[in-house]
């Protein structure tokens, strides 16, 4: 495999209150922050291999702005329609390869240093797919140095993001991005009767379980 999860991500009102219920569980949260530029901010939980973001916008303007527009972040974090997707995934090498696996436009948002970019999947357009993207500079959590590595042991004994599942509600073909992903073994898909994320840790041994709806569209189960 040439790539990993490096994160995902679930669009929530402001403030994210409804990740309370994760520190509730046992999990640890780590540091959130602000997107300059890009008009979001974020909740965050760390593993040691992968991420979990509640993101909102924050800043109406930036998040409609033309740098940020083609992105459609505002029109998954504000889901005006029930049909649009509020989840994204990203992903990193997992070798010494660069380049994603799908099309990908550059996005290089203010925030992030020098001439680094985000590489975002030509389906950008496809709100009814989660938003899929690739940081070539991405690397597990537990690699940073210990200066800058985040909390990832949770009171719950989870350690490692091993699985991806996306209920979707569409019917539609899904894109050659999104199938690229799913023939890569990054992200299983089914069918229901709305978009819901479910998130399998540790291969799920059995030890935990937590349906978050209706606050959130999220499954855990460790």
């Amino acid at each position: 495999m040439r790539h990993a999860v490096d994160h995902v991500f679930v669009t929530t009102p402001v403030g994210a209150h409804a990740a309370d219920a994760l520190v509730g569980l046992g999990f640890t949260e780590g540091p959130g922050g602000v997107h300059p530029g890009q008009g979001t901010a974020n909740r965050r939980f760390f593993f040691r291999n992968a991420m979990l973001e509640f993101l909102w916008v924050c800043n109406a303007n930036d998040a409609r702005s033309a740098l940020t527009r083609p992105t459609r972040l505002w029109e998954r974090c504000e889901r005006a329609d029930a049909g649009i997707c509020p989840f994204g995934l990203c992903l990193r090498p997992s070798d010494d390869s660069t380049a994603a696996p799908f099309a990908a436009w550059p996005y290089r948002p203010r925030y992030l240093p020098g001439d680094r970019s985000i590489d975002v999947a030509a389906n950008s357009e496809a709100l009814d797919e989660p938003m899929l993207f690739h940081l070539a500079f991405g690397a597990r959590p537990d690699s940073a140095a210990p200066s800058d590595r985040h909390p990832t042991e949770h009171a719950t004994g989870v350690r490692e993001l091993t699985r991806v599942r996306w209920m979707r509600p569409s019917r539609k073909p899904p894109s050659a991005e999104l199938r690229a992903v799913v023939d890569a073994g990054l992200l299983d898909v089914g069918e229901g009767d709305a978009h819901v994320l479910e998130l399998g840790f540790d291969d799920e041994n059995g030890r935990g379980h937590a349906d978050l709806r209706p606050a959130l569209p999220l499954v855990l189960r460790w």
